[in-house]
Formats: structure tokens, C-alpha cells, sequence
């Protein structure tokens, strides 16, 4: 191999490699992902604790549920659903958030639900997030 082929060679691999890095550019990381925007945007504390096959745990039927949601949450946006149905909520603020609160709706007895929870951040981003609940008859 002559020394031009080699040095041929080297620019066209250094250009190639270059050529690849501009195209893994990403102007805007993690932009409508829970990694970015709507990182902020948490639920947590869950009321009843969410069911566990070791534990046992059930709700009762019609019983009263909680939650907490942080301050980034959009209040305004907030939707909670048990079994595709929507739930009056009573959101009060709280600490660095708010509690959220509502009742089990009479179609969730015995069995199990899942309390959906929907709601934007401050950006106008969506967050989901939830719990199981055994509901006992």
C-alpha cells in the first residue's frame, strides 16, 4: 500500500467518524419524556398502599383514597379514573404539592382496580401514573 492510499484512507475513515458524531447530535434531550419535562411532575404516597399478593391487602368498597402530587403538577389538568370512570376529586395544597382525595365508586367492588391518574406539568407535558387496589365485596 502506497503512502497516498494510506493517507487517503485515514482522511476518508476521520471524515466518516466525524460525519457520525454530527448525526448523534441532539439539540433537545429528553424533550416530552419523563427523564425531562415532566421529571418534576411525581405522584406518590398512595392511600390505600397498593395491593401486594404477599400482604393481602384489600380496600373496602366505596372507602376513600389519597394521594400526593408534587407542585410541578398542573392541578387544573389533574384526572383521576377507577375502571374507566371519572372521580370527583377534592385537591388541597400541601407542603411542596397537594393532596389529592376521593371515594371508590360503587363499580369497583370486588374486584380488582387500578386508580389512573393523568395530568400536565408546568410545560404542558403529560405524566401518568396509578396504583392496583383489591376491592373487597
Amino acid at each position: 500500500m502506497s503512502l497516498r492510499n494510506l493517507l487517503q484512507l485515514v482522511v476518508a475513515v476521520s471524515i466518516w467518524g466525524v460525519g457520525n458524531h454530527l448525526w448523534a447530535y441532539d439539540a433537545s434531550p429528553n424533550i416530552g419524556t419523563a427523564e425531562g419535562s415532566c421529571a418534576d411532575v411525581i405522584f406518590s404516597a398512595f392511600a390505600p398502599p397498593p395491593y401486594s399478593y404477599e400482604k393481602g391487602n384489600e380496600a373496602a368498597p366505596k372507602s376513600d383514597f389519597s394521594f400526593l402530587a408534587s407542585k410541578a403538577t398542573r392541578i387544573d389538568s389533574l384526572k383521576v379514573t377507577v375502571k374507566d370512570e371519572k372521580v370527583p376529586v377534592t385537591i388541597t395544597p400541601q407542603g411542596n404539592g397537594y393532596l389529592v382525595k376521593g371515594k371508590l365508586p360503587a363499580s369497583a367492588t370486588g374486584s380488582f382496580v387500578r386508580v389512573d391518574i393523568v395530568a400536565e406539568g408546568l410545560t404542558l407535558c403529560q405524566r401518568a401514573d396509578g396504583w392496583l387496589l383489591k376491592v373487597a365485596k
